[in-house]
């Protein structure tokens, strides 16, 4: 069936890869846009991710790989990224982002700019909305009871990733595949996790607004919250669950187009972390070039995590129960790398996974 999706997913969301040379001042072009959330992983050694959006402002860090709060670089000798800019992000010479002769990634997500006040929720958040790539980014001072918040995306999320930027507390993850009282931690290695407290699980969401409890980590009594939220755009972005195989011939799972990044988690189990792949780092098949969003950890190029990315979808070529756990469960986010079908309504011809 036809069906129409955005024109150029890069001009969304789009990995970049760069070489850190120390100096102040460096642009990093090649986003394609003016990207609003960067999310940035040194590869060539172990460091800290390093995560920015344009709401709270530039230079103000955050780590999915700790509970920490933000952190300001704005009055450091060395600064981290000083700006957003139309095809990319300027950095300073903080060695997390720009370490000389090191190899990095930038993962960048497209909103709309420093945001809005939006007054939807019962709480007014300030809101950097991108509807039609299905991403917003939205802030908010906790209250510390039951609140709903607007999002800006105008249909309900699928998928929420949430901070308390300046009180200590694990990132929160609600996914639309989860029951409602159900979250996972990104900076964690846990299974899926029972906080009924978290996203007010008695509450709904919808096209306006998504609830939070009166619990610290997501509306902690006069913290910064901070909330990336995506909506599934068909053709373009994938949340879903998938079971594995335990085979090197492993699991396929469906997306509708060839994803340029995953973010991956199995979810019935304590232990495993969460794998990041793209295809910017890795494009050839099978990929090896691992990330872990909940790790410091320099890229992995081992043989634990072999990915096949397919025109329709991505493939496990891996054994790990990380990845491809025999019966278990997982969870993922993909993003396209170009959309599956055209705008003008055209279905692209589905191509069987080789």
């Amino acid at each position: 069936m036809a069906y129409s999706t955005i024109p150029k997913g890069s001009l969304h969301m789009n990995p970049v890869i760069y070489t850190g040379n120390g100096s102040a001042d460096r642009a990093i072009t090649g986003a394609g846009f003016a990207p609003n959330w960067v999310w940035i992983k040194k590869r060539s050694s172990a460091d800290v991710h390093y995560i920015f959006d344009s709401v709270r402002g530039a230079d103000i860090q955050l780590q999915s790989n700790s509970n920490a709060a933000q952190y300001d670089y704005s009055g450091d000798a060395n600064r981290s990224l000083t700006a957003f800019d139309s095809d990319g992000f300027t950095l300073g010479t903080n060695e997390g982002v720009n370490h000389n002769s090191q190899t990095f990634v930038s993962w960048n997500w497209k909103g709309n700019g420093t945001g809005s006040s939006n007054t939807n929720g019962s709480i007014t958040s300030t809101v950097s909305a991108n509807a039609t790539a299905g991403f917003s980014i939205v802030k908010w001072t906790g209250s510390g009871a039951n609140a709903t918040v607007g999002h800006g995306l105008g249909v309900t999320p699928s998928m929420l990733i949430v901070k308390n930027a300046t009180g200590t507390g694990n990132w929160r993850i609600w996914n639309q595949n989860l029951s409602s009282a159900q979250t996972l931690e990104l900076n964690a290695t846990s299974g899926a996790l029972t906080s009924a407290g978290q996203f007010n699980s008695s509450a709904t969401f919808n096209s306006n607004v998504f609830s939070v409890g009166g619990e610290g980590d997501t509306n902690e009594s006069s913290s910064t919250i901070v909330a990336y939220c995506f909506s599934e755009i068909k053709g373009f972005s994938k949340f879903g669950t998938y079971v594995g195989n335990g085979s090197t011939d492993g699991t396929f799972v469906y997306t509708g187009f060839k994803p340029a990044f995953i973010l991956q988690k199995r979810y019935d189990n304590n232990g495993e972390g969460w794998g990041m792949f793209d295809t910017t780092r890795s494009p050839i098949n099978e990929s090896k070039n691992m990330l872990l969003a909940n790790s410091n950890a320099l890229e992995d190029t081992s043989n634990a995590a072999r990915i096949d990315f397919l025109s329709n979808g991505f493939k496990w070529r891996t054994t790990d129960t990380w990845f491809n756990p025999n019966g278990g469960s997982c969870i993922y986010m993909a993003f396209a790398e170009n959309p599956f079908v055209a705008t003008s309504g055209t279905s692209a011809i589905p191509v069987t996974a080789r």
